[in-house]
């Protein structure tokens, strides 16, 4: 592997960008898909010559399109379903977003737990009903993450078959 060839060091900042991506859609901090499908497009426009690139780009970007519409409908949906306000998820983003600079690594999760259990107790006006309404929403926020995660993860095996290809 020479680095001081272009198409090789496009293709490895790719993968890097592309690693990151789907390590981002478990680290919510980052933004995951984006930057997998970030990676993909520098590679389609940078890593050198080839018309292979530019369907592997193209099926990346209608993956990235589909995961990020389907991210938001369908677990929003389910919220909507069970009677969790949008009030809620924010209250709990907001403590996560605190939790996150005070207890490194784990305050994300935590203080959006916290939130949301706090937002929905204030509601509902009973613990008891507080925490069914918490893991409906745990469950839609998990389900957003695992259908983000499905389409990362279709984004990096696209771009590798892209590299077989190429």
């Amino acid at each position: 592997m020479d680095l001081g060839d272009t198409g090789t060091l496009v293709t490895l900042l790719s993968g890097v960008a592309i690693l990151i991506g789907i390590v981002g859609v478990v680290v919510p901090v980052l933004p995951g898909l984006a930057l997998c499908w970030l990676g993909v497009l520098g590679w389609a426009l940078l890593g050198g010559d080839g018309w292979q690139r530019w369907p592997v780009l193209l099926l990346a970007t209608g993956v990235a399109a589909a995961g990020t519409v389907v991210k938001y409908l369908w677990p929003g949906r389910d919220l909507k379903r069970s009677g969790v306000p949008t009030s809620s998820l924010v209250a709990g983003g907001v403590l996560g977003l605190v939790g996150f600079f005070v207890v490194p690594v784990v305050g994300l999760l935590l203080g959006f737990v916290l939130g949301l259990w706090l937002a929905e107790r204030v509601r509902l006006g009973d613990s008891r009903l507080a925490w069914p309404a918490t893991k409906r929403a745990l469950r839609a926020v998990g389900l957003a993450m695992l259908i983000e995660l499905t389409a990362a993860l279709g984004i990096a095996g696209l771009w590798v078959a892209g590299l077989l290809i190429a």
